[in-house]
């Protein structure tokens, strides 16, 4: 509970953002300020798939060729208002909207609306190694990367201004699904020519320009973002001037300043603070089941965790339910695999691991794990529905751990010091876990398992096996659910033998504001957004 005296403390410590930005009349009576809890790592979606990267970018700054509806999940018109599929699945025509204004700033006068050209340059940016863009900025795409879609998409062609053409090398039926994430946005090609002309190309990803809601105005790393109403915007007028991300790290900071109104809306509130907001008439705290999935996967590029009898041992030393008690307090479900029970493809029948630490450390004994055997355990250092305490956690496992003799040393970094060296395989086994992109069952499958999602950083076990990438190639040949289906299941199969994660829980979604806030509804999929928010004058 948070006290008097605590609060007044936590107020004391204010950002020093300055009030110009954030604290006063104006932008709290015109504005809509946002409590996040970390810097985006780009203003590019493309380069980056982290939550905090989307929720400040995705859908504040730009739009897709498609979208999701919030209440159907299902794929919608966005940029592109109607599109066709060729009846053997590898073509796609999509018809452009017309009289879609970009952004304009201090920066960039755009001389034109929205095209073709514009979608081809997003594209081909990301799938062409020889694009002039391509490897500007790191030149890393891990969403594009870890699907493969560089290999999956044929050609991207113009046949006007107004109609675009995707040729795929094989069917895939999460394609259009994959075109409404927040990783699919689309840049301006004529602000990336004007850059490249002025040699300062790289700006494209950290002064950005797109057809979004708002529009980019300041950055402070670890500080703030401020946007700007996009004045022409095409889905209609946009309520607030201006949108302001007060970055808080620590989430009863967050809470502290959404009770004074220093925030009108926060992210992720902590476990332990939904009973406060839920009882206080001033604030909403809304819930709805998250597509996610948490869980614990072991680096099997690592002796021992390379061996798949290691990997169950461990899996099956732990009792998740505990975890799921300890951790989530009533706000998750357990897993029995990747999928949640939200997901059409979720099997209510599938197999899994249970609690048995008896034959955890018989299957240690077999692999040739001694007593006394010292691991790591990583620990992400931020909160996340999936996770909302990953050191708690880690504590837990290793109480178990201890009693089938496994000494386990907890490891955390600070986030941008921890993502990069899980990417580079520094961890024994981690705790993380993954929020989906869209409805489609490959969103779980493939980011988190496949071959060509290690290069790219999602697949945090570094687990490769030919044999489940020819499972879920072949579920997308299928547009039919009961095809696909067969195939999953299959693949289900070898993720419990193989154990190349352990999935933990599906949590449910949490969305925290003050009353006089609308349009907040919560996002099934991805970033936050705050393009059709509204908040009530005083």
């Amino acid at each position: 509970m948070i006290n008097r005296t605590y609060l007044g403390l936590m107020l004391s410590c204010t950002l020093s953002i300055g009030c110009q930005d954030i604290n006063d009349a104006q932008v709290k009576q015109q504005g809509l300020i946002y409590c996040s809890e970390g810097s985006p790592v780009t203003f590019n979606p493309q380069l980056d798939i982290s939550g905090t990267t989307a929720d400040a970018t995705a859908h504040q700054l730009y739009n897709g060729l498609l979208d999701f509806d919030p209440d159907s999940s299902k794929v919608i018109p966005a940029l592109a208002d109607s599109w066709l599929v060729s009846e053997d699945g590898l073509t796609y025509t999509f018809q452009l909207r017309k009289d879609v204004q970009f952004q304009q700033t201090r920066y960039f006068t755009p001389s034109r609306t929205f095209n073709a050209d514009d979608v081809l340059f997003s594209i081909n940016r990301w799938r062409q190694p020889n694009h002039p863009y391509h490897k500007i900025s790191g030149g890393i795409y891990p969403y594009f990367e870890s699907l493969g879609l560089q290999d999956i998409v044929a050609e991207v062609n113009k046949l006007n201004g107004y109609r675009v053409e995707i040729k795929l090398n094989r069917p895939d039926s999460s394609f259009l699904a994959t075109l409404a994430t927040d990783f699919a946005v689309i840049l301006s090609a004529e602000y990336a020519e004007q850059l490249m002309q002025a040699g300062t190309p790289e700006l494209l990803d950290s002064q950005p320009i797109g057809t979004g809601p708002f529009k980019f105005d300041k950055f402070k790393k670890n500080n703030f973002i401020r946007y700007q109403r996009h004045e022409n915007y095409w889905q209609g007028h946009v309520q607030q001037q201006q949108l302001i991300f007060d970055i808080t790290p620590t989430s009863s900071m967050r809470l502290a300043k959404l009770i004074t109104g220093e925030c009108d809306v926060i992210a992720f509130p902590a476990q332990t603070e939904l009973r406060i907001v839920d009882e206080r008439q001033d604030l909403v705290l809304e819930e709805k089941p998250g597509l996610n999935v948490g869980f614990w996967a072991f680096n099997t590029t690592k002796a021992p965790f390379n061996d798949a009898r290691v990997r169950r041992a461990l899996a099956m030393a732990i009792d998740r339910k505990a975890l799921l008690d300890a951790v989530y307090s009533d706000s998750a479900v357990s897993s029995k695999g990747l999928l949640p029970p939200t997901s059409w493809a979720f099997d209510e029948n599938q197999r899994e691991v249970h609690y048995n630490p008896v034959a955890a450390r018989q299957l240690l004994d077999e692999a040739g794990i001694a007593r006394g055997f010292r691991m790591n355990i990583w620990a992400m250092p931020v909160q996340r529905a999936y996770n909302p305490n990953a050191t708690k956690m880690a504590e837990l496992i290793q109480s178990y751990l201890d009693k089938v003799g496994i000494r386990a040393d907890i490891v955390s970094y600070e986030w941008a010091t921890f993502r990069r060296l899980l990417k580079q395989g520094m961890h024994d086994t981690v705790l993380i876990g993954w929020s989906a992109d869209n409805g489609d069952p490959d969103n779980f499958y493939r980011p988190l398992l496949s071959c060509s999602a290690i290069a790219s950083g999602t697949n945090r076990a570094n687990w490769c096996m030919q044999e489940y990438d020819a499972l879920i190639d072949e579920a997308l040949r299928f547009t039919e659910e009961e095809k696909r289906l067969h195939y999953y299941r299959q693949a289900n199969e070898l993720l419990v033998e193989e154990m190349p994660l352990l999935p933990i829980a599906h949590a449910y979604r949490f969305q925290a504001y003050r009353e006089g806030i609308s349009g907040m509804q919560i996002n099934p999929f991805g970033g936050i957004r705050f393009g059709q928010a509204r908040k009530e004058s005083k």
